[in-house]
């Protein structure tokens, strides 16, 4: 009986997150029986054969969930493969018991944070836009950033797509004439959004490193080393996620409530 979403299924295989799967259906990667699928097509995990990119997904019934944190180093695409042949984060996970892929990204010449799971839910989790985990960055900046360059970052700034960020945490941890050290705490993923802010409001990013996510610090990991989340990290990760899932739907509620009270006080006016 095709009763389980295809989508899902790569996810919790371990092959990507469920939002990349939803990306490589599109792009028509993925068969099921020798046909390409479309968002939303179910399978029967118990007869269909799925693959992605001609390559057979052998569906295990139980798998172990794996978690992990790297120091990721400058230089290094966050990609699972590159067609051209650049260093790619997988290439320092090597002895990871199980085929696990990145959470989120770090771009190619940013460092630190950078989480690894092969369970697709709770990168779905972690990744979605409105559950607003919290990262925290150490940036380097040039040339010195002046107060109303600090507040528009803290207040919110309007990127290069017309889309404003939401309210950001921004500490001055060095200021010398010629460049500032700060510490930025966002809730949002948005692509380079910490460099696109900087851009925003006149800045050059020099350095970027991610130190926490959540609960789980870099600490003193090396660069280009990684370890095993404990227990207590994953569990404060999901519990950071939900609440923030929880607070996003109380607030879509409250703006739709509103919303049509409003619309009530219109019509009885007319």
């Amino acid at each position: 009986m095709r009763d389980t979403r295809i989508q899902k299924v790569l996810a919790e295989q371990g092959l990507c997150s469920r939002r990349a799967a939803e990306a490589i259906i599109e792009e028509e990667r993925v068969k099921l029986n020798g046909r390409p699928v479309k968002l939303g097509d179910k399978m029967d995990t118990a007869r269909d054969v799925l693959t992605v990119d001609g390559e057979r997904v052998h569906i295990a019934k139980k798998q172990e969930k794996y978690y992990y944190m790297l120091h990721k180093p400058r230089g290094y695409l966050t990609t699972m493969s590159d067609d051209r042949g650049r260093k790619t984060v997988m290439e320092l996970m090597k002895g990871v018991p199980a085929r696990v892929f990145p959470i989120g990204r770090l771009d190619k010449d940013s460092e630190g944070l950078l989480l690894f799971t092969n369970d697709g839910e709770f990168a779905n989790l972690l990744m979605h836009p409105s559950h607003g985990v919290s990262k925290l960055y150490r940036v380097t900046v040039h040339p010195r950033a002046a107060e109303e360059q600090l507040i528009a970052l803290t207040d919110g700034v309007v990127l290069d797509d017309g889309t404003k960020t939401q309210p950001a945490t921004v500490r001055v941890v060095t200021d010398e004439p010629e460049r500032t050290v700060l510490e930025m705490t966002i809730r949002e993923g948005k692509n380079r959004q910490i460099r696109r802010m900087c851009e925003a409001v006149g800045l050059e990013v020099v350095r970027l490193r991610r130190s926490a996510m959540g609960a789980v610090k870099l600490g003193m990991l090396a660069p280009g080393k990684y370890r095993e989340l404990t227990p207590a990290e994953v569990n404060a990760l999901r519990a950071a996620a939900r609440k923030g899932k929880t607070a996003a739907k109380i607030e879509r509620n409250t703006e739709a409530n509103a919303a049509r009270r409003a619309s009530r006080k219109g019509g009885a006016r007319r």
